[in-house]
């Protein structure tokens, strides 16, 4: 069957997409993208809460293991870094062992904050000073 060369020419010329279907297409795709980046946006908020949750949760099980090793915790001056060094003051642990190779950082680049005994008087506590990096009632991990 022969097509007349009008209706064949006419067919080419409607078989692609227009620069207005393109730039439509590419339009709605992009709203679809910012609208799903904002509502994402709350979420790493609550991950970091979650990393610094899982941070303390590491931290403390070490401190139990040198606590099982040398009879009792690190001091407050001698720190979390008694799990990556042997601590030089008193009280010198018996059996020190390297229990972490680092320190981690909170999410917002700080050390966790680390006081025996804790702020009940037994225990000790660990807690991050949060996003804005002092000392106050909304800090991460704090009982």
């Amino acid at each position: 069957m022969k097509f007349p060369t009008n209706r064949k020419n006419r067919l080419f010329r409607e078989a692609g997409y227009t620069l207005f279907e393109i730039m439509l297409v590419l339009g709605i795709i992009s709203v679809l993208v910012g609208s799903a980046i904002y509502m994402l946006a709350g979420n790493i908020d609550v991950a970091k809460e979650q990393r610094v949750g899982s941070d303390i949760e590491a931290i403390s099980m070490q401190l139990r293991t040198y606590e099982m090793l040398n009879y009792r915790m690190p001091s407050t001056e001698q720190g979390l870094e008694a799990l990556v060094s042997q601590p030089a003051t008193e009280p010198r642990p018996r059996r020190w062992k390297q229990l972490m190779k680092e320190l981690p950082l909170d999410p917002w680049g700080n050390e966790y904050v680390y006081r025996n005994p804790g702020k009940g008087g037994s225990g000790f506590d660990i807690y991050s000073l949060g996003p804005d990096g002092k000392e106050s009632d909304d800090d991460s991990g704090k009982n």
